[in-house]
């Protein structure tokens, strides 16, 4: 008897260390009694182990108590299993559904919103270049006529007007060249050259064909930019032929000459 009780105050003194380290731990309430009833599982299996042996038993008896041991045991795993919290994969979906759907439509609502402050933007921006652009074109070439070329940047009058200028413009802020490129005393970060007199050193066409292969032409000055392959190769899979040809036609009407535009040398 002794045995027994010393072996019952070490099965509550292990459960009573599980149930409080489950606790810190914050495991649910159910978890903590599950480690307890555990220890208190494992007790009374010591506990049987030192009790007398039975007599033995044959025939019918032996197989009636096999029987009804294996009853006991699996009503009591059934009892048990239906104790225990139950999860439900589709429920528990649900919940986190639940929890994210808000999340989810509060994150896409925010990046629609950016989307639509930065096509205003953009907007903004082309009617403002285009404004400048049709200005230029109605006005600049008259003065250049009468102070000889003047000191204020010109565009051409066929990259001015209409769709191409508009669209130029727009492919400008689209594929956002003036991250490395400055025109009209705006962007570039010394990464590429200045462009308001490029015009007057490059077709069109051969605009188009640096926008489409980089290494077809090297600015004067900027040797280690062309090496290092500043200028991205990725226009030719970006836009499509009209978008290039718009772009170049508008950067072709650049042609002031109190820009230094470093000289393009051709490589191919």
């Amino acid at each position: 008897m002794g045995n027994v009780i010393k072996k019952s105050v070490v099965g509550i003194v292990v459960g009573g260390i599980l149930f409080g380290a489950t606790n810190v731990l914050g495991f649910p309430v159910v978890f903590q009694l599950l480690f307890f009833g555990y220890a208190m599982l494992g007790t009374v299996v010591f506990i049987i182990l030192d009790l007398p042996p039975l007599k033995p038993i044959g025939g019918g008896k032996a197989a009636g108590a096999l029987v009804g041991f294996y009853v006991i045991l699996s009503a009591a795993y059934v009892a048990g299993g239906a104790v225990w919290p139950q999860f439900d994969p589709e429920d528990e979906k649900g919940k986190i559904d639940k929890i994210l759907k808000p999340k989810r439509e509060q994150y896409e609502s925010g990046k629609v919103d950016v989307l639509l402050q930065r096509a205003k933007a953009l907007d903004e921006k082309t009617k403002e270049l285009t404004a400048r652009l049709q200005a230029l074109g109605v006005a600049q070439a008259p003065a250049d006529q009468k102070a000889g070329g003047g000191n204020a940047p010109t565009a051409t009058t066929g990259a001015a007007g209409g769709d191409v200028a508009k669209l130029g413009a727009e492919q400008w802020e689209l594929q956002e060249c003036y991250n490395c490129h400055k025109l009209n005393g705006e962007g570039g970060k010394k990464r590429g050259p200045e462009l308001d007199n490029i015009g007057s050193l490059l077709t069109a066409d051969e605009i188009a064909q640096k926008i489409l292969d980089p290494k077809s032409y090297k600015a004067e000055g900027f040797e280690k930019e062309y090496e290092k392959g500043k200028m991205p190769d990725k226009y030719k899979d970006l836009m499509e032929p009209g978008d290039v040809k718009a772009l170049a036609v508008w950067l072709a009407g650049y042609k002031n000459a109190s820009v230094n535009t470093p000289k393009p040398i051709k490589m191919k």
